[in-house]
């Protein structure tokens, strides 16, 4: 079949190729390979649409109950979710392949109309490997990431919006219904020991947050500015020492600490019962701190212990940070009579915010899902008022409490919650501060 060169067959190819893929490559562009492949991708889709259909509205229902049925038999509602799902990233995929075929009819009708000719067969696929190869060298991983990464979120997303919970709802023994925001209403405005639990453990989430990234940043960066002002010659030594309990796997501090500070036979209390330190009872008996017993008490040493852990990765970056600032700029504030503090206030600080604000950030957002520092120390204990009911002690944080409230009471629809809580929360905040940092802005990131 003809078209013009002089565009006015623009409409013909818009038509043809949003009628069916590849068709205008086929009839009109002359690009039979690539019209083919396009064909071939449509035609597989609609060979396979009654599946796509059936898994689609498998979605939809998330089975129907057949409690006369043997329980291998009935209908499993999570593998209907995840099926659903991946479908329809199949679904997407298709769409954009179709738009890509869209755009490149237009596109080579484009250049027929500039050259007035058609290319060769061997040019095209010459075209394609050469135009494309980004496309097609990067599509392995674009489907990994779509399978085992956007699949397996939109899945946790979409758990929050079901009832599966246990006992009632775990399949395949029972079906998985869709009750849509009522999971958020019962965790949030419930007026239950299940509201009042999630605001107080979202409460000190943040404070937990906050209080481990700003006491390890500026702990790390004062040992920092001590060891670059001071003249010893075991600096490197310190640096040393410093670093090696962030260089320690957490797991392995968090548990040691755990035992040195327990209130029975911890080796802390036992010492400071030795020095004599501990007062004593009526009947003789030794009153024993409970460092990891109390609710308030533990969270202290939560805070502190992570800044033992950590402040060494925080010195390290702020002294290869300082190391590029000049040391004309203190010699200057020397000369002009600036003490110590104020060249720290006014030089040293700033500059090294200058460059570090970003992994601020990024740190903040770790110690808000920093599992290991809070679940390795205390398990999330002691017990509060209502850890009966949520399961969740004292020093939980969100993170904790969702490895509990999946693994152990197996509310996965209150844990999807939790987890979509805190991306909606915590993403724009991490993209609004980060945007908003003078170095993004700059471009010195």
């Amino acid at each position: 079949m003809q078209i013009n060169s002089d565009g006015s067959s623009a409409k013909k190819i818009a038509v043809a190729s949003g009628a069916f893929m590849g068709l205008a490559h086929l009839l009109y562009l002359k690009q039979y390979i690539k019209g083919a492949f396009f064909a071939l991708i449509e035609l597989v889709f609609l060979a396979t649409l009654p599946i796509t259909c059936s898994k689609i509205y498998d979605l939809i229902t998330l089975g129907t109950p057949k409690d006369h049925l043997p329980v291998k038999l009935r209908d499993n509602s999570v593998f209907m979710l995840i099926d659903g799902i991946l479908f329809l990233a199949i679904i997407a995929v298709f769409v954009v392949m179709y738009i890509i075929s869209v755009k490149s009819a237009k596109n080579t009708y484009a250049d027929y109309c500039r050259t007035k000719r058609f290319l060769s067969q061997k040019a095209s696929v010459e075209e394609i490997s050469g135009r494309a190869f980004p496309i097609t060298a990067l599509t392995p991983c674009l489907v990994m990431l779509l399978v085992f990464v956007i699949v397996p979120l939109l899945f946790s997303i979409a758990v929050a919006f079901t009832n599966y919970s246990a006992p009632k709802h775990i399949t395949p023994a029972n079906t998985v219904d869709w009750v849509g925001f009522d999971s958020f209403k019962e965790l949030l405005l419930g007026g239950s020991k299940w509201s009042a639990g999630f605001a107080r453990i979202a409460v000190w989430t943040l404070v937990w947050a906050f209080a481990a990234t700003f006491t390890c940043y500026f702990g790390g960066l004062l040992v920092a500015v001590k060891l670059q002002e001071s003249n010893i010659k075991l600096a490197p030594v310190f640096r040393f020492i410093f670093i090696l309990p962030y260089a320690v796997p957490v797991v392995i501090t968090m548990l040691l600490w755990k035992n040195l500070l327990n209130g029975t036979f911890g080796v802390v209390n036992r010492t400071l019962e030795a020095l004599g330190l501990l007062s004593y009872t009526a009947d003789g008996a030794v009153k024993t701190i409970p460092w990891l017993g109390n609710a308030t008490l533990a969270q202290v040493v939560c805070i502190t212990l992570n800044l033992w852990a950590g402040f060494g990765y925080f010195m390290m970056l702020s002294m290869g940070t300082m190391t590029a600032i000049s040391k004309d700029i203190y010699e200057a504030a020397r000369i002009d009579g600036a003490s110590s503090g104020q060249m720290f206030r006014r030089v040293t600080l700033p500059l090294v915010l200058y460059q570090t604000m970003p992994l601020i950030i990024m740190s903040f957002t770790h110690n808000i899902n920093n599992f290991g520092a809070i679940y390795f120390l205390t398990g999330g204990s002691p017990n509060v008022a209502d850890s009966t009911t949520t399961f969740a002690g004292g020093t939980d944080i969100l993170v904790t409490w969702i490895y509990k409230l999946t693994i152990t009471l197996q509310k996965y629809n209150y844990a999807s919650v939790i987890a979509v809580l805190i991306f909606v929360v915590l993403a724009p905040f991490a993209i609004y501060q980060f945007k908003n940092t003078k170095a993004y802005k700059e471009g010195a990131v």
